[in-house]
C-alpha cells in the first residue's frame, strides 16, 4: 500500500520529431548542468541493423528546458579504428552531474564493429570491450574524448561496459558505477546464450581521470544473458539495484552499495510479476520517496518490440520490493514504437525528467517494417516527461 507521501504529475514535452527513415534517435539522456543548463546526449543509429552507432549528438538548453539548440554530433565521442579496418564506438552514454569536481561526467561502454562502412557490431572476441567515460567542458560546449576504465584480469572482464547504467555519486566524490561484464570464453562461444555478471565498482575521480578502487559483489543467473544494464540508487538506509534478464526484471539491495542480497524477481504488491523483460529498468527517486520507471507486458501491447511502450512508472515499497500497483501511470504513451532505451534525470527537488526516444523499428511480427510503426503515430519524436513532485 503506497504511503502517498508524495505524487507527481506529468508535463510531456517533445525535444524532437521526425526523421528520414535511415536513422533515428537512440538512448537519449538529459543531465542537469547547474544552475539553469540541461545537456541531452544521443546516438543516432542506423535503422538497417541493431545498435549501429556512430558519434554522440547533444541539445542544449539554458533555461531549464523552455528553449533548446542543437541537435549538433560531437566528434571527440565519434568512432576509431582498430586494427585490420574494425572500429569502435563510444555508446550507451549516460550523463551526471558531479558535485565534487563540479564536472558532468558521461559513463557508457565501448562497442566494436566489423570492417567496412556498413559493418555490423560484432558479437565475438575479437575485441574487448571496455567502461568508458568522457567530461563536458560546459564553456566550451563540448565533450573530451572518450577514455576507458582500467580493470584486472582483462580475459575475466573482456566485455565490460556501464552501458545504460545510473551511477551514484558519494559525498566524498567517489562514484558507485555498476557495470557488467562477460569473460572471453563465454563471449568466444554463443554469446546469446551467455550470462553476463553485474557488480558495483567504486572509482575515484578527480574531475579528469575515472579510476578503479575496489568491486562488490558479482551476481548472475543461469537465465540468458544473466543480469546486464544495471542501475543504481540510494534510498533511506539502503542501495537499490535493478537489473535486466532476458526473461524478467530484478531487484537487490545492499547497506554498502557493494555488497548485495540474492537479486529477486520484480513483481508488483499483489503478487503478480511486474512484466518487464529484455530491457533496461530505472530508478525515479525523491527524498519522499522511491518509484520505478519501466515497460511491460500485459498492457495491449503486443504489437511492440519486446512490449517495449509505453513507459511507465510506480512507486517501489522499499521494504517489500515490489512495485505497488495502484501508483502505476503511464509516462510516455504507446505509438507502436520502442520505448525501453531511457533515462532519468534529476533537474531539481521539485522536478525530475524521463527521456526517451520512438525507435523506428517495425513491431514485434515484422521488425523491418517501418510503416507499421507508422501507421500507429510514431514520428521518432524524442519525449521528455517532466514529473513535477508534489508533497501531500
Amino acid at each position: 500500500m503506497s504511503t502517498r507521501q508524495v505524487t507527481y504529475t506529468v508535463e510531456p514535452l517533445i525535444l524532437s520529431e521526425g526523421y528520414d527513415r535511415q536513422t533515428e534517435w537512440f538512448q537519449p539522456r538529459a543531465a542537469l548542468l547547474p544552475p539553469h543548463s540541461v545537456v541531452v546526449t544521443a546516438s543516432q543509429a542506423a535503422l538497417w541493423g541493431s545498435d549501429i552507432f556512430h558519434a554522440i549528438w547533444e541539445w542544449r538548453s539554458d533555461d531549464l528546458g523552455r528553449t533548446w539548440r542543437g541537435p549538433r554530433p560531437h566528434a571527440s565521442l565519434d568512432r576509431r579504428e582498430l586494427p585490420g579496418g574494425a572500429t569502435v564506438a563510444a555508446c550507451d552514454l549516460t550523463p551526471a552531474w558531479h558535485a565534487a569536481s563540479g564536472k558532468l561526467l558521461a559513463t557508457g561502454h565501448t562497442a566494436c564493429y566489423a570492417t567496412g562502412e556498413q559493418g555490423k557490431l560484432l558479437a565475438d572476441n575479437s575485441f574487448p570491450r571496455h567502461p568508458c567515460w568522457s567530461v563536458y567542458d560546459a564553456a566550451a560546449e563540448l565533450w573530451a574524448p572518450w577514455q576507458t576504465l582500467e580493470l584486472p584480469d582483462r580475459d575475466r572482464f573482456w566485455w565490460a561496459g556501464a552501458g545504460c547504467t545510473q551511477r551514484w555519486d558519494l559525498p566524498s566524490g567517489e562514484i558507485l558505477l555498476p557495470i557488467y561484464t562477460m569473460d572471453r570464453a563465454s563471449v568466444g562461444g554463443n554469446f546469446w546464450h551467455s550470462c553476463f555478471r553485474a557488480t558495483v565498482v567504486r572509482c575515484a575521480f578527480d574531475g579528469t581521470t575515472l579510476s578503479l578502487l575496489e568491486q562488490g559483489d558479482e551476481l548472475t543467473i543461469g537465465d540468458p544473458r544473466g543480469f546486464c544494464e544495471p542501475s543504481l540508487t540510494h534510498w533511506g538506509e539502503h542501495y537499490y539495484l535493478t537489473l535486466r534478464n532476458d526473461l524478467r526484471g530484478y531487484v537487490s539491495r545492499s547497506r554498502d552499495g557493494l555488497h548485495y542480497e540474492p537479486p529477486r524477481p520484480w513483481t508488483f504488491d499483489d503478487g503478480q510479476e511486474l512484466g518487464s523483460y529484455n530491457t533496461q529498468q530505472h530508478w525515479v527517486r525523491h527524498e519522499a520517496g522511491l518509484f520505478l520507471a519501466y515497460t511491460r507486458r500485459g498492457a495491449g501491447n503486443d504489437e511492440v518490440i519486446r512490449h517495449r511502450a509505453p513507459l511507465f512508472c510506480a512507486e517501489v515499497d522499499p521494504d517489500r520490493l515490489v512495485v505497488l500497483r495502484d501508483t502505476e501511470q503511464v509516462l510516455v504513451p504507446n505509438r507502436g514504437a520502442q520505448l525501453g532505451n531511457f533515462g532519468v534525470a534529476a533537474i531539481s527537488p521539485d522536478e525530475t525528467w524521463v527521456i526517451t526516444s520512438e525507435a523506428m523499428h517495425g513491431d514485434a511480427q515484422d521488425p523491418s517494417n517501418l510503416e507499421l510503426t507508422e501507421s500507429r503515430g510514431a514520428r521518432q519524436r524524442v519525449w521528455i516527461a517532466r514529473l513535477r513532485w508534489q508533497l501531500a
